[in-house]
């Protein structure tokens, strides 16, 4: 049907003021799709802490001590203290703390102390006059080698509830070159009193120590010679974590056992765990790329909810990718194993170090020097805090006997949720090798037989046709919707099924 005679659809001025009016319609049907598409700076925002030109900050580690202040650590060996770090960006000040160390990766405040982790040892600092400068810097262990291999990262826990700091220990050489270098690829348990005790063997490349709410301790490691991709280990202690270079320090000691049985190359890391019972498999594989390229360092939402609906979680940080990733655990069989989900990118250099205040407060800093980062600046130090607008995400995703129990932050939309082509499924794993990395192998794609959208509208039952041992389970919900039409801000999981429920 024509609405306006001929004479009239052929004016010029007709045909701008239909264009006009097009353009409109246009602009606001893709402001509203915009609208539609949720935007992690919705929820959590990323404050820059300025940094002093004179202070060439590239974060090592971070701790909250009384004030309240913010103690920074560098690379390059100097420690900060930064009040007023929950305040606006101008009102912040910094003082140097203490200078001379050697590549402080660790920092934990106990019984009114500050202790670093350098490479080679535990040290306590003392301000004695209070004048805001360390003035005694004790050794308190150095029950470890270190020779002065590039390689040779130290990453400091904070103090457990046994008064005890967890200390990982990179080998020496990026590979798996012999070493005079006494426990590297250890984890040693140091106490304010001076002992040093060997707790977990087998590691290669770590990037961040961390607790969880229940106390127990994990470190991130590095893909490279038996780690096909970066995951999350759980530290249990007297475990073989997984790369056998730094057994050889099992004649040093007998405090974790004998020397466990040598892990057989070009396998499958769930197959040699039923074999050697020391071996701990990592809880939490990051698929390489897809969820970052170097992962770091490691906070718990202590928040009680200020943080978010995360409470009790873990954050992850990447180096590499600049971001920060969020993990769900449960124990399957007396082991940890989880589903690691995207959480927030866009931070102004590399991750490396993190911790979360009580208040709610993320702090995250880093550096690229040495491994380069999306992040382009050489160093910076952020503050992440949740807007209080709740993202429609997984909250947490659990493994079942036949599929996957997810919950989510929301109510779902019930016929989009029930709906089996608002998700798919693929599953693989990695080579358990000598060499460098590996490739995801043995492909598989099971088939979701059944869903089942709970009464509340907040969980949701997916049964597969098949589970696969010791696959990283990804998971896509893209069909995915709220009950106020709203996508997922994340639509993908990876969870690693090292042990299925029986």
């Amino acid at each position: 049907m024509n609405w306006f005679p001929f004479g009239i659809r052929q004016s010029w001025w007709f045909r701008i003021i239909l264009g006009l009016c097009i353009s409109v319609v246009l602009s606001q049907v893709a402001s509203t799709q915009e609208a539609n598409v949720p935007d992690e700076d919705d929820y959590y925002k990323i404050t820059e802490l300025p940094i002093p030109d004179a202070a060439y900050l590239e974060v090592g580690a971070l701790e909250l001590l009384p004030g309240p202040k913010l103690a920074v650590s560098s690379r390059r060996g100097e420690i900060y203290l930064v009040s007023q770090p929950f305040g606006r960006p101008q009102d912040i000040r910094y003082q140097k703390y203490a200078s001379g160390l050697h590549e402080v990766l660790g920092l934990s405040f106990h019984e009114g102390h500050l202790y670093a982790t350098q490479r080679g040892e535990v040290t306590r600092l003392v301000d004695q006059d209070e004048d805001g400068r360390a003035d005694v810097f004790e050794t308190v262990s150095d029950g470890w080698g270190i020779n002065g291999d590039y390689h040779e990262y130290a990453f400091g826990s904070k103090f457990d509830s046994q008064g005890q700091m967890w200390v990982v220990l990179c080998l020496t050489g990026s590979g798996a070159a012999a070493d005079d270098s006494p426990f590297r690829g250890w984890c040693m348990r140091v106490s304010a009193d001076g002992s040093c005790q060997p707790t977990c063997s087998g590691i290669r490349s770590p990037g961040g120590i961390g607790m969880n709410l229940a106390g127990d301790v994990f470190y991130t490691d590095n893909q490279g010679p038996w780690n096909g991709t970066c995951g999350l280990k759980w530290l249990r202690p007297g475990s073989f974590q997984g790369n056998p270079t730094g057994n050889k320090y099992y004649d040093l000691t007998d405090a974790i056992g004998d020397r466990p049985t040598e892990p057989e190359s070009n396998t499958r890391i769930m197959q040699q765990a039923k074999q050697i019972p020391e071996l701990e498999p990592t809880a939490v594989m990051f698929p390489y790329q897809k969820m970052g390229q170097s992962a770091s360092g490691i906070a718990c939402d202590t928040s009680q909810g200020k943080f978010g609906p995360f409470a009790g979680q873990l954050f992850v940080s990447d180096q590499t990718h600049s971001t920060v990733m969020r993990v769900f655990l449960e124990k399957i069989d007396g082991h940890y194993q989880g589903v690691c989900f995207p959480f927030r990118e866009g931070f102004g250099s590399g991750n490396v170090a993190m911790v979360m205040s009580e208040s709610g407060s993320l702090f995250v800093g880093g550096t690229n020097r040495g491994w380069g980062s999306r992040g382009r600046a050489p160093y910076a130090l952020e503050r992440l805090d949740w807007t209080g607008k709740v993202p429609f995400e997984v909250k947490e995703m659990r493994a079942k006997s036949d599929g996957f129990e997810l919950e989510f932050t929301k109510a779902v939309d019930p016929q989009a949720a029930a709906d089996k082509n608002s998700y798919s499924m693929e599953t693989y794993t990695y080579i358990y090798q000598s060499s460098y990395g590996s490739p995801e192998v043995d492909h598989s794609k099971p088939q979701i037989t059944e869903v089942v959208v709970s009464d509340d509208l907040k969980s949701v039952r997916i049964k597969l046709s098949e589970l696969k041992e010791g696959h990283v389970h990804e998971l896509h919900l893209d069909g995915v919707r709220s009950g106020a039409n709203e996508p997922l801000v994340h639509p993908v999981g990876y969870y690693t099924l090292n042990y299925i429920p029986k």
